[in-house]
């Protein structure tokens, strides 16, 4: 049986998908063939269909149960609750059940009535337990998360490590590890702790083109956390902080300016943290301060923005939290709020831990440290990078980035696109290079030698500035030829860019012992500080643009084409009302998509209803009966047409007139008319590169061009042309996934116009 055959049907009935995403068939074959497999697909990805599904067939086929090995109880426990509401059979054992609890599930899988069942590390591990599950001949094993096993990784779980005793234990099983991150080097510790046969071994597209990653300096922090705020009204979110105090504080002050926020980190109770993310999974709240320690398992698929209040101890951690937004396809925001200080507050956090484990007793791998070390600076090279964050994200885990419309004539000589993701700080001219930065990096670094390499970044920057404070006067340090030579800057650009030269190199800080017991960090100068001051060697510097209007929020409005918004308000509050019944969250019931395609289709009978994306056989009968009333009163009341599914041609829409056009968008017609690239004209009108490129979609679609040549190259249209004709046009996310998600959502947006466009000729 392969992913293209009876298990299609099964995945329609239960899950109501129709398709698979990207390696999701590979995947599945993989765990039916019974071959071992690693599986990375990132956050959003669907990697849990990729066990779930096969475990229902090879328990259908006398093979079952499968056993999924989770981290966390309330991960296991919102698994199960999806499954059952899709009419699977599946249960958790877990250190909550009461004795009635396990008997009863106990029972079940002796009786073989369970497909999975989902357990902890820590009960595989038992022997008693394994004898039990050798009883009853369990043969397949999943363990979601797998990315724990790793030493490399960035949540490594000494817990997961024991997971190796798999393939001595059950000999013939087949073990699947599935995790939504993880670079080389962790695929290959992965696939050697399990001691994987031959695997499958399959990683997703890294990018989310859907995001937008800002990393801007930490400046006025609540006033930037704010702005970011007031860009997301009534729309959910996740703030980050390294601190439990942090959180605490910004709680606080969130809701002191009327923002409904809840807290969420290890130092308060079960209780408290159980309420403050019950009450985000239910929409009762939208917006979380929470430290790392919460998000695992988080899946709501409408959170609109994470903020990091500061920078997160790795990569592969920024990947995954930044991915908990935008789940839906939808765009999303995601803004790192960065400081060079942040490298050693991690660092030193990690020494007082290994100080205070060792202090305890407990033994310390020397490699785990390094590799926190190793991730910690990695991230920070990440945040000061000049490079567009998605191909230095994408890059990262070893895959090859392509910016969107880049075609043969689309590079510079070193590879770079000129063009460029038009989704991060970055591409979107959030952050400008200072001028003469290497001049002013020969400034800052002779301060440090004229003022003998003995004081901290807080002096030097008072010398640079032409501070008279004290202590500057009595060293005579105001008599020194660099005395003054900064004082147009403000202290808080001057410390970013002293960090930026300590991030790069060609600047050192260390720790010395001024007092017993206490130390201080002060600035040296290294061969690279040199090479900087004899001009062997440039630097580069940036900073915020300076009167740069403030960042928009992008929109997709293909994504909701057709959706009767006022009915999806109606259906997000029956789902919220269903979930409150039945003590789930309310994805659970209907995921944001599902609802969208609702208010789209809009459905009159449980057999049209059955069309509509992710409602199986078992949604039908459950919520027919609510769901298909409201939307019948609705379409009565407002005179909307019920069952839309026909054709999904997209209702027409008369063009706006001409004399109601804003000016930007009068000035980009223009421009357009010209065939002038969506850079050139986002920096004529003033407007972010997304506004730009709705503009074009609009201005294809009603002033019907022969071609769009200008913006996209012959290759891509003819591959975006070749998927929508297998696809449809109503979506852009079909297209987006038929094309293995290499062609981005604008350049989409653009053909599917033209196309629709010269339909719309042939027509007339």
């Amino acid at each position: 049986m392969n992913a293209n055959g009876n298990l299609l049907d099964l995945i329609e009935k239960h899950w109501g998908f129709r398709e698979l995403r990207p390696l999701q068939g590979p995947a599945i074959d993989a765990m039916m063939a019974r071959r071992d497999s690693l599986v990375v697909l990132p956050t959003g990805g669907g990697k849990s269909l990729c066990y779930q599904a096969p475990a229902v067939a090879l328990s259908l086929r006398g093979e079952g149960p499968t056993v999924v090995v989770s981290p966390l109880i309330s991960l296991m426990k919102d698994q199960v609750d999806s499954l059952r509401s899709n009419g699977i059979a599946a249960a958790q054992l877990d250190s909550t059940l009461g004795a009635d609890e396990r008997r009863q599930v106990t029972d079940e899988l002796r009786a073989g009535r369970l497909d999975l069942l989902f357990v902890s590390p820590e009960r595989l591990v038992m022997p008693a337990f394994q004898d039990f599950l050798r009883e009853l001949g369990v043969r397949t094993f999943a363990i979601d998360e797998a990315h724990c096993i790793s030493h490399w990784g960035h949540d490594f779980r000494p817990e997961y490590r024991q997971m190796a005793m798999l393939k001595e234990v059950f000999p013939g099983c087949n073990v699947h590890a599935f995790t939504a991150t993880a670079t080389e080097r962790v695929r290959e510790d992965i696939v050697a702790q399990l001691k994987l046969d031959d695997p499958a071994v399959l990683v997703g597209n890294f990018d989310r083109p859907n995001l937008t990653y800002r990393i801007l300096p930490r400046q006025e922090l609540m006033k930037q956390v704010v702005e970011v705020l007031d860009r997301h009204k009534d729309e959910a979110g996740i703030v980050y902080c390294l601190r439990r105090r942090d959180v605490d504080d910004y709680v606080k002050t969130l809701n002191g300016l009327g923002r409904h926020a809840l807290g969420y980190h290890a130092g308060m109770t079960g209780e408290q943290r159980h309420k403050s993310q019950d009450a985000f999974l239910q929409e009762k709240c939208d917006l979380i301060v929470a430290t790392v320690a919460f998000g695992m398992g988080i899946d709501r698929s409408n959170i609109r923005f994470v903020i990091h209040a500061g920078m997160p101890k790795s990569i592969e951690a920024y990947q995954q939290e930044t991915g908990r937004a935008g789940r839906d396809g939808l765009e999303a925001e995601c803004v790192l709020f960065y400081s060079g200080a942040d490298l050693f507050s991690w660092k030193r956090l990690i020494e007082k831990s290994v100080a205070e484990a060792k202090e305890a007793g407990t033994e310390v791998a020397a490699d785990f440290v390094a590799s926190s070390m190793m991730h910690i600076e990695a991230m920070d090279r990440y945040c000061r990078s000049a490079v567009c964050r998605h191909k230095a994200l994408v890059e990262h885990f070893g895959q090859t980035y392509e910016a969107p419309g880049r075609g043969a004539d689309d590079a510079d000589g070193d590879g770079e696109s000129k063009i460029g993701c038009g989704a991060c700080d970055h591409c979107l001219g959030d952050t400008q290079e200072i001028p003469d930065a290497t001049v002013l990096a020969q400034k800052i670094l002779s301060a440090v030698a004229r003022t003998g390499e003995r004081f901290g970044i807080g002096h030097v920057m008072a010398v640079l500035r032409g501070s008279e404070r004290e202590r500057v006067l009595q060293l005579g340090h105001n008599k020194l030829s660099v005395y003054g030579l900064l004082k147009g800057h403000e202290d808080r650009e001057l410390r970013d860019f002293i960090y930026q030269l300590i991030g790069q190199g060609v600047l050192a800080q260390e720790s010395v012992e001024i007092h017993s017991g206490t130390t201080a960090s002060i600035l040296k100068l290294n061969a690279g500080s040199w090479e900087v001051m004899k001009g062997k060697r440039t630097v580069r510097l940036v900073q915020p643009v300076r009167g740069a209007k403030k960042p928009e929020k992008r929109k997709d409005a293909a994504s909701w084409e057709g959706v009767d918004e006022a009915l999806f308000e109606k259906l997000r509050e029956l789902r919220r009302a269903l979930a409150g019944a039945q003590n789930v969250p309310p994805y659970v019931i209907f995921s944001d998509n599902t609802l969208r395609d609702l208010a789209r289709q809009r459905p009159s009978s449980p057999q049209n209803m059955r069309l509509v994306y992710g409602i199986g056989e078992r949604k039908m009968k459950d919520f027919a009966d609510r769901v298909l009333p409201l939307i019948a009163a609705h379409c009565r009341q407002s005179g909307a047409a019920l069952d839309q599914r026909s054709g999904f041609e997209r209702a027409a829409v008369a063009p706006r007139p001409v004399s109601k056009m804003s000016d930007p968008k009068r000035q980009a017609y223009v421009m357009f008319e010209k065939g002038a690239a969506v850079d050139e004209v986002s920096a004529a009108v003033g407007r972010a590169r997304a506004t730009v490129s709705e503009y074009l979609a609009e201005w294809v679609e009603t002033e019907r061009p022969e071609t769009v040549a200008a913006w996209v190259p012959d290759a891509v249209y003819a591959r975006v042309k070749a998927a929508a004709e297998k696809r449809g046009t109503r979506a852009l996310r079909p297209i987006f996934m038929e094309l293995d998600e290499t062609v981005p959502y604008d350049v989409i947006r653009w053909v599917v116009a033209h196309l629709r466009a010269l339909e719309s000729v042939k027509r007339a």
